[in-house]
């Protein structure tokens, strides 16, 4: 059976006018009954606590459902952001989107 995988490339900053959108896509994509998420970050220039908090509310939802959550392309900005609250040990995160497909492709 194929995997069913879906990229979703937000941009600009991700805070909390954009949290409440975000969450509503990825709960859409769990909905559709996808079998992987992957959230590229190479346009987001920018993410705050409201953005981070939208992503861990997005994990528990596609946890709850076993679907895949995979994070990649972070800046230096988001990638702190994520060592700093510890974050970065609970998102399965891939410095650019080709090690993430080749992770996927190599499970698949």
């Amino acid at each position: 059976m194929a995997t069913n995988i879906i990229v979703i490339e937000p941009s600009g900053i991700l805070d909390g006018t954009k949290a409440a959108k975000f969450c509503q896509e990825i709960d859409q994509l769990v909905m559709n009954r996808v079998d992987i998420i992957v959230v590229d970050f190479k346009n987001v220039t920018f993410m705050d606590s409201s953005g981070l908090g939208a992503l861990v509310q997005s994990l528990k939802m596609t946890r709850e459902v076993n679907v895949k959550l995979l994070l990649c392309s972070f800046n230096d900005q988001i990638k702190m952001l994520f060592e700093l609250t510890g974050m970065d040990r609970v998102f399965e995160i891939f410095a650019e989107r080709e090690e993430l497909e080749q992770k996927i492709n190599t499970n698949s």
